[in-house]
């Protein structure tokens, strides 16, 4: 089973591929913050994922923190908590902040976005993903502030690579579903991106996506958000697995830091809230869906967890928000 796969059908992905870069060496870009990029795409997204994919020379990538990596072509960094970034290339030089080009460069749709002072090339493709905290934290909570995936190492990450290369070249021409191509190609690139971080974390990882790749435990995990209404026991669970209980309990606990019921419990509430937020259903039908037996029950589990009760946290999530921009080939 994959539970990645599980936790992702009920994830609500937006993504767009938003500018086009050709910097010549030397040259510094202070990049967007999520903030500044959900301003123009996605104003009501609550967390915004932002990903760069070098396709030619080299470049380095620096944390407000100070944390840096450096990156060769075929390199994609991600940046999922959105945190502001600076890039660039040769001798330091003064950084331009791009979010005071941002509109521009958006309006040309991905037209190459040229500057620098004319030594070495640099080429490379920006992306984001908006998505709902609510749901995408159980992943998202486990990854770091930045990494990096040598995508060329992947099968999947060539095929993807030459995909957003030609997507690039042809965004030029106006083509029937173009948009939605580089939307459903910016989620590839993150869906991909995160398979591939999983399979280079080391064995002694531990947290939700290390335990996602262990067979048992990313077993144990998908059942659960396959069916999370489904009335688990930790006995139903390890048998399923086919494992004892004490060792299903004890390895989950060292992967996740809890139990497999306390995480399941965690789970049925962020689904409710989702429904809340999401849906017109009543408080004791989404009860029912996430699996508990009385309405009374879930209020009391959803105020432990979320300090208000449901009625409340519903009409917090149903404030309106401003429209966003257009992204993708900014046809």
């Amino acid at each position: 089973m994959d539970v990645l796969s599980e936790v992702l059908k009920g994830v609500k992905l937006r993504g767009a591929l938003f500018y086009n870069g050709e910097f010549s060496a030397p040259w510094c870009v202070n990049a967007s913050s999520a903030r500044a990029l959900a301003r123009q795409f996605a104003p009501d997204a609550e967390h915004v994922i932002i990903f760069h994919l070098l396709t030619e020379g080299c470049a380095f990538v620096r944390l407000e923190s100070g944390e840096r990596e450096a990156l060769a072509a075929g390199d994609l960094v991600m940046i999922p908590h959105g945190d502001c970034h600076v890039m660039g290339n040769g001798p330091s030089v003064e950084a331009v902040n791009d979010s005071e080009q941002l509109a521009g460069v958006i309006a040309q749709g991905l037209k190459p976005w040229r500057m620098g002072g004319g030594g070495d090339v640099t080429k490379f493709v920006c992306g984001y993903m908006a998505c709902d905290p609510q749901l995408s934290n159980v992943f998202l909570g486990g990854l770091p502030t930045l990494f990096k995936v040598s995508i060329r190492n992947y099968a999947s990450g060539k095929w993807l690579e030459n995909s957003i290369r030609f997507s690039v070249e042809q965004a030029d021409r106006v083509r029937a579903g173009g948009e939605a191509v580089l939307a459903k190609l910016s989620e590839l690139v993150f869906i991909e991106t995160l398979r591939m971080y999983i399979a280079q974390l080391p064995a002694e990882q531990t947290g939700w996506l290390a335990g996602a790749r262990d067979s048992e435990i990313g077993k144990t995990l998908a059942l659960m958000h396959r069916e999370p209404a489904r009335p688990w026991t930790l006995a139903e669970l390890a048998k399923q697995v086919g494992i004892s209980r004490s060792v299903l309990a004890e390895r989950f606990r060292h992967y996740l830091s809890e139990s497999p019921m306390a995480y399941l419990t965690r789970w049925r509430l962020q689904l409710g809230a989702d429904m809340l937020g999401s849906t017109n259903q009543s408080v004791a039908q989404i009860a029912g869906k996430v699996g508990y037996e009385s309405e009374a029950a879930f209020n009391r589990a959803f105020k432990r967890e979320f300090a208000i009760p449901p009625p409340r946290f519903r009409a917090k999530s149903r404030v309106p928000r401003p429209k966003a921009a257009r992204a993708g080939a900014g046809r």
